[in-house]
């Protein structure tokens, strides 16, 4: 079995930046969503992207951007993949890829009061590159993993994961990639050290 790929999402300053080139997870993610605490405008994650390890594949987190504001990040290297996390549907994905060869993915929120079933054929049936199935917009909680056991293709998991029970969630899954945002900071901030507790959690595994 491939080892699990590992995304840490929403840095925002250049410490950050020092400390996942020293960790060398797979991605790393830049949130463009204005309503976010940890939104960066262009100008930002330009500056932060080229101090980034080349190692690391750079994702853009968007929530129902215009596309050409999508396709001109990824055109331009400031990221390397588009996350798409809104109501973007087929022909959004069709649009932009007109404007776009570089990779997507597109999240899928399992949520209580929704069908995890139908949203699991939704994600299934996805143009996108690749699918990232989440408990929610940054909930920092985390759903039943059982409900992925026989989804047939590769996907980020994300929704509450941290240090303790990463290593848990890539073994029960077998995710493609996990994926933390919240969970790895200390007063709204990324904590070094705990995000090399989750790296290191996960690589154990």
């Amino acid at each position: 079995m491939s080892e699990t790929k590992i995304k840490i999402c929403g840095l925002r300053r250049m410490e950050d930046i020092e400390a996942v080139n020293g960790l060398l997870p797979d991605f790393i993610g830049f949130v463009f969503w204005r309503k976010s605490r940890r939104y960066v405008t262009s100008e930002q994650a330009e500056a932060l992207k080229k101090q980034l390890d080349p190692k690391i594949t750079a994702v853009g987190v968007f929530v129902d951007a215009p596309e050409e504001e999508v396709s001109d990040l990824l055109n331009r290297g400031i990221i390397d993949i588009a996350q798409l996390h809104g109501h973007e549907d087929e022909k959004y994905i069709s649009r932009l890829r007109n404007l776009t060869e570089k990779p997507l993915i597109q999240a899928f929120q399992i949520r209580a009061e929704e069908s995890a079933e139908e949203i699991l054929k939704k994600a299934e049936s996805s143009s996108a590159d690749y699918v990232l199935i989440d408990s929610g917009m940054g909930s920092g909680k985390k759903f039943d993993w059982d409900l992925l056991k026989d989804f047939p293709r590769e996907y980020f998991l994300a929704g509450g994961l941290d240090p303790e029970n990463v290593g848990e969630a890539a073994a029960r899954t077998g995710a493609f990639a996990v994926d933390v945002s919240s969970n790895v900071e200390t007063d709204g901030k990324k904590d070094i050290q705990k995000m090399k507790a989750f790296v290191e959690a996960v690589r154990r595994n």
